[in-house]
């Protein structure tokens, strides 16, 4: 049976749901396997409201869309308290405000991020942060597929004119060391050769920390996921920044 300490890091995922019906994919730890159809409703749902209901933020303001897994839904929490809503009020205090879509959908692969990325940057994001990757992880799935897709996402995101923001992944040591190497060893990767922004470990501080947890010892609870926005909100102030300076009029 797996330890504690080790099911906690399994949950640092990256994962996202199809805008078609992928294979069967297994939920992470203390969740149950989301269906086709409740993958596109909540797609729906979550990317049809775009900003914390407290907040004035311009029309015009940047739109930054988070493609992510239950952990950017945050599931168990509201939206409200997932870590894409703390950034958007927490930047927006700072005067960077912008629009947020919600794409985080429970149980999927960087395999199903792909299949739906064209639909997402048809909303014409200024900045889509990836958050993809570890079910593949779980599922034992080839370096070399899990690397594919990712640069998949990015070039497409890239050619739609998106600033990137890639959210890198660890997994527990359980899962064979050379296997876990050769799967951290992606992100670092695809990020310096596509040279996009990079967060190393976005659950730092969070994972293995009961008091950042819900009771289930899994998911962030809602200061877990303030301490996930305050590891992010640095490289998502500076693409915000470059891309004040470089279109004025979205400052």
């Amino acid at each position: 049976m797996m330890s504690r300490p080790s099911s906690i890091v399994l949950f640092v995922a990256l994962l996202a749901a199809c805008a078609r019906e992928p294979e069967p994919v297994p939920a992470l730890p203390g969740e149950r396997e989301s269906t086709a159809a409740e993958r596109e409703a909540a797609q729906e749902s979550r990317e049809t409201h775009a900003s914390s209901s407290d907040l004035a933020i311009p029309s015009d303001a940047p739109l930054v869309i988070f493609l992510g897994d239950s952990l950017a839904a945050g599931l168990h929490l509201s939206a409200e308290d997932a870590f894409p809503a703390v950034l958007q009020r927490e930047l927006a205090r700072d005067g960077k405000p912008f629009r947020l879509v919600n794409a985080g959908v429970s149980g999927d692969t960087s395999a199903g991020g792909l299949r739906r990325v064209d639909w997402v940057l048809s909303q014409a994001p200024a900045v889509l942060v990836i958050e993809l990757g570890a079910n593949d992880g779980l599922r034992g799935q080839s370096v070399a597929s899990v690397e594919q897709n990712l640069r998949g996402i990015v070039e497409r995101a890239k050619t739609k004119g998106a600033n990137v923001l890639l959210l890198g992944v660890r997994l527990p040591p359980s899962l064979g060391d050379d296997y876990v190497q050769a799967f951290e060893e992606i992100y670092p990767r695809v990020a310096k050769d596509e040279r996009i922004a990079f967060v190393p470990f976005f659950m730092q501080g969070v994972g293995g920390v009961p008091e950042m947890l819900l009771e289930d010892g899994l998911h962030p609870n809602r200061a877990g996921h303030e301490r996930i926005a305050a590891k992010i909100a640095p490289e998502l102030r500076a693409l915000l920044d470059a891309r004040g300076a470089a279109n004025p009029s979205q400052r």
